[in-house]
């Protein structure tokens, strides 16, 4: 079985291939009949935070979505023909694949003792080998071919075979139990409490790398649930249409903020699948969930359609109208990931739309009759806040010597950006005066609407502090998500809601002569 073990450092580079210290790297024979204990490693979970399997078909994925036939057709061939095949039209780039550091200590450690360190992985021989370049303290490679899939009991096999001596194993999953029990010392990498249990009988000497954030936090950040309250959105045509002290209008609003929340969650994880390769070099985004391995291609894939489920039966709660917005929501999001999202001025605009979705989603669950000016308002103001996301992200790629990967945009684009932005902060503020001299202060239910006025010059005041950050480059890379940190933003937003509540309710109160 051994005879997919290869040595994977190149003929000239001797020095790599002697650990660095002109010691030979020993044969698998050789290894075999040394008093010396290699240390195997697992690949996939182990050595690296991810799945090179998902990875790959994630990435023929977002080349070609129609692959997903012929993905479906290879893995009726069997699990070997699949690796074969996906292996070939993926391209990873296979220097930016999460790698889990305390493994590479251990390894260096070992090898640096003078121990053989063994890949031996059920991916295929070419991506282990590529995957293998990146680490100097790697004897030996042990992979899967086209006929078999060296997994579990086979990968058991192979290793007795090369090492009847015995050996020490590092590895995570269930699949790597008949190895454990073959193994002389157990590591078991950020595994899942019913493996360490399943491990830990085999009373062998055990070391456990456990998992560094608990489950809670890595899904909380994954799903991005502070991006929820760019939903809250939805709240804000029940004070514009007078319905501030209406039960039935903030159940509906309610049940709508959560459905769009949770399918919401489901697009930012299609996102992140998709964005993979470039958010690895991103400098912020490469400590995301999935870009950084904390959690798992599998996972994230099993929940999107539940995600999609509970937030489609939240929108069905409150109504028809809800589920249709919900779904356009869903399909202008999924544009965007996908393709628009590279389409330079499209982007923003697209961006700019979300936002102003939002506010006709919460239009459409309370029932309300909504000024037009307010929706043309609304993408106008999230058309400046969008352009500054873009100016944010070109500004600090200029400061960290990168370029925008992913985008359409380049350096030189940064003054459009910056014009463009305040057009959009003007164009707003100008829009929203309109707004109030033109029915504003006629509306009903606003018994001081004198109050009104306080909003042109706070979300003025608001979106020129995120210009000036941006231009600083000191703003984070999402201005909404900034500003529930930001304690100016806090200030002013407070400032408006109290300056709608004293429109609202300015009348009715005790005023002094």
């Amino acid at each position: 079985m051994y005879h997919h073990a290869t040595s994977i450092v190149p003929e000239q580079d001797e020095k790599s291939r002697s650990g660095g210290a002109g010691r030979p790297v020993a044969t698998p024979r050789e290894s075999a009949s040394s008093p010396i204990r290699p240390l195997v490693l697992d690949l996939d979970g182990t050595l690296l935070r991810t799945d090179v399997l998902l990875e790959c078909i994630v990435a023929v994925l977002r080349r070609n979505p129609l692959a997903l036939f012929s993905i479906l057709l290879w893995a009726l061939q069997g699990r070997a023909v699949l690796k074969q095949r996906v292996a070939r039209l993926a391209n990873l780039d296979l220097t930016t694949l999460p790698v889990d550091q305390r493994v590479v200590a251990l390894a260096r450690a070992a090898a640096a003792a003078g121990r053989p360190v063994v890949l031996a992985t059920a991916a295929t021989e070419e991506l282990a080998r590529g995957i293998a370049e990146r680490f100097p303290f790697i004897s030996h490679v042990i992979a899967s071919n086209a006929k078999t899939n060296l997994k579990g009991p086979a990968k058991a096999e192979a290793l007795i075979k090369a090492f009847p001596e015995g050996f020490d194993y590092a590895g995570d999953s269930a699949a790597d139990l008949p190895v454990f029990a073959a193994a002389e010392t157990v590591i078991l990498v950020r595994a899942r409490h019913n493996v360490v249990a399943r491990a830990k009988v085999l009373d062998k000497p055990t070391e456990i790398l456990a998992k560094e954030h608990s489950a809670a936090a890595v899904w909380a950040r994954a799903l991005r649930l502070k991006q929820w309250s760019k939903n809250a959105l939805v709240f804000a045509p029940i004070p514009l249409a007078g319905a501030l002290f209406a039960p039935q209008a903030w159940i509906a609003a309610s049940l709508a903020f959560l459905g769009l929340g949770l399918v919401a969650s489901a697009t930012y994880l299609v996102n992140d699948l998709f964005d993979l390769p470039h958010d690895r070099q991103h400098w912020s985004k490469r400590d995301r969930p999935l870009a950084s391995g904390a959690l798992g291609i599998k996972p994230a894939l099993l929940a999107l359609p539940a995600l999609m489920a509970l937030g489609f039966g939240m929108a069905a709660l409150a109504g028809p109208g809800v589920v249709l917005v919900t779904a356009l929501y869903v399909v202008v999001t999924l544009a965007y990931s996908l393709w628009l999202k590279q389409v330079p001025i499209v982007d923003v605009s697209m961006l700019a739309g979300l936002f102003t979705l939002r506010l006709l989603l919460g239009v459409v669950a309370i029932g309300a009759v909504i000024s037009p000016w307010l929706f043309v308002f609304s993408f106008a103001l999230f058309l400046s806040l969008s352009s500054a996301k873009r100016h944010t992200e070109l500004t600090r790629a200029k400061i960290h010597g990168v370029s925008l990967r992913g985008r359409g945009y380049q350096a030189l684009d940064e003054p459009l950006l910056l014009g463009m932005g305040l057009a959009a902060v003007a164009s707003s503020v100008l829009i929203l005066i309109l707004y109030l001299m033109a029915e504003g202060f006629r509306a009903g239910h606003y018994t001081a609407p004198g109050f009104l006025w306080c909003a042109p010059v706070i979300i003025f005041l608001w979106q020129m502090r995120i210009w000036l950050l941006s231009q600083r480059g000191v703003l984070d890379d999402d201005p909404v998500t900034f500003a529930i940190r930001d304690r100016p933003s806090l200030m002013l937003g407070a400032a408006l809601v109290a300056a709608f509540l004293a429109a609202h309710l300015g009348g009715a109160l005790p005023w002094p002569a």
